[in-house]
């Protein structure tokens, strides 16, 4: 019998797609609506995103602008955003808000660059113990006689071959990243 990879790279896929929408949310001093997909407001009793009450746009590298349908919802959205963690002061005109991202600091951006990283390696980690379940079902499937040890050492390198991979996708991605921040 052979093991099935699909189902260990679709979990590695998901691994690369948590990870990238994790980085969508770094503030790169670059307008990036991604920064508020975390940020929810209390929309009649039910926390909502801010982009299911409002239109959200990036009308310039540095500026992100919230206009909600509802003009009632501006104060709500203004505490929302304050209260997140994207670290940016909304300015509300009465119609729109409006966010400005300042332009980043030389130590700012080392500061992120580590933290990018770091969130590369914990995704790393991810796929390894995606790897590791992977070989244990090689080794159960050997230990319940449905599999050849042939059969287990050919499922170990695909899996291998697999997380290997993954794991070059990871660091282009992350390395797209870093090199974003440090040309802004």
């Amino acid at each position: 019998m052979k093991l099935d990879v699909k189902e260990f790279e679709k979990k590695m896929q998901k691994s690369i797609d948590a990870y990238e929408n994790e980085l969508k949310t770094i503030r790169a001093g670059r307008a990036n609506p991604g920064v508020l997909d975390k940020v929810t407001v209390d929309y009649y009793g039910s926390p909502t995103q801010i982009s299911a009450v409002a239109q959200i746009s990036v009308p310039d590298a540095r500026t992100i602008t919230i206009a909600p349908w509802d003009k009632s919802m501006l104060k709500a959205i203004e505490k929302a955003i304050l209260a997140s963690d994207v670290g940016i002061n909304p300015q509300n005109d009465g119609s729109i808000i409006r966010l400005a991202f300042p332009p980043l600091t030389e130590e700012r951006r080392k500061e992120l660059a580590k933290d990018i990283s770091k969130k590369g390696e914990g995704a790393k980690v991810a796929l390894r113990n995606i790897r590791r379940d992977a070989n244990d079902k090689c080794k159960e499937l050997k230990k319940a006689g449905s599999m050849t040890e042939d059969e287990q050492k050919a499922g170990e390198k695909e899996v291998q071959d697999l997380t290997d991979k993954y794991v070059k996708m990871l660091d282009k991605i992350t390395e797209a990243k870093n090199k974003e921040i440090m040309e802004i």
